[in-house]
């Protein structure tokens, strides 16, 4: 029954190589596959932390480690997670200078105030063991120097659903790179990372469209409304439409249906089952 879905982001056809594109592919099924075999001895929760922990150490994606530079030449970056059995969300915003902000988002769990945003998140995690670490990358650098943005980076996810059938989901950014210190992007927020029983939901492109299309709110919600997740997603992008929401997703809904969905292709993703794999081409 358990299964597991990832992210990465988007990539452009015309502006990403042959191989980066290969090594996108290879580092998601290398990903998934890791996590699903996590996921047979732990939780969904648990699980899902995991994976987007191994999607920010990669410098390939844009989160933790590689995140995209701001304009004011300093990294922030958000996550979230959400556990869909207790309806709990957490998450930090504009967090600076820690290796994987998921761990952090994890770690509000265990608190009443359970999303921190700027200086009090990254001073929470220094207070909670996670050292200052640099995620900026000489290609960021670069990048930002030369003031480029590529689309070949986003944000990376995972929603899972562990044996007992508990869905769960987490989302983490380095960003748009260049914007201004102090936007907040759809990650860490009921827009771009939600769960519930029946169905967790992760986003990736651009904030403002995902938060105006409130989108991984209203997908989960259709599906508890008994929506197939198929449909959900589907309804949900044609309201995206009319403003040309530039928006990818990834699901598992409780029956264990996986799904995958852009408005802007396209969108890298991996799941796998234990028998099926699937990764972008």
């Amino acid at each position: 029954m358990s299964k597991i879905i990832i992210h990465g982001g988007f990539f452009s056809e015309s502006s990403t190589n042959h191989e980066t594109k290969v090594a996108k592919q290879n580092a998601l099924l290398q990903i998934v596959k890791n996590s699903y075999e996590y996921l047979k001895s732990h939780t969904a929760l648990e699980t899902v932390v995991y994976a987007v922990s191994q999607l920010e150490d990669d410098v390939l994606f844009n989160a933790g480690t590689g995140s995209q530079i701001q304009s004011d030449g300093k990294i922030r970056m958000s996550a979230a997670i959400m556990d869909g059995t207790t309806q709990k969300f957490s998450g930090v915003i504009n967090i600076e200078e820690v290796q994987n902000p998921i761990q952090v988002a994890l770690e509000l769990m265990k608190v009443d105030d359970r999303v921190l945003g700027g200086e009090g998140a990254t001073l929470f995690a220094r207070n909670h063991g996670f050292e200052k670490y640099s995620t900026e990358i000489p290609q960021r650098k670069a990048e930002y120097e030369a003031k480029l943005n590529s689309l070949g980076t986003g944000t990376v996810g995972c929603v899972a659903l562990d044996d007992k059938g508990k869905i769960a989901v987490a989302t983490s950014t380095g960003g748009k790179g260049f914007e201004i210190p102090g936007r907040i992007s759809d990650s860490a927020t009921v827009a771009g990372n939600y769960a519930n029983e029946f169905c967790g939901v992760s986003l990736t492109g651009v904030g403002e469209d995902i938060v105006s299309g409130a989108v991984a709110s209203k997908i989960v919600t259709r599906v508890t409304d008994g929506f197939s997740i198929e449909k959900a997603f589907e309804k949900t992008f044609d309201e995206l439409k009319p403003f040309d929401g530039f928006a990818g997703a990834i699901g598992i809904d409780k029956n264990g249906t996986i799904f995958h969905q852009d408005s802007h292709p396209s969108m890298v993703y991996a799941w796998f089952d234990g028998d099926n794999e699937r990764v972008f081409e």
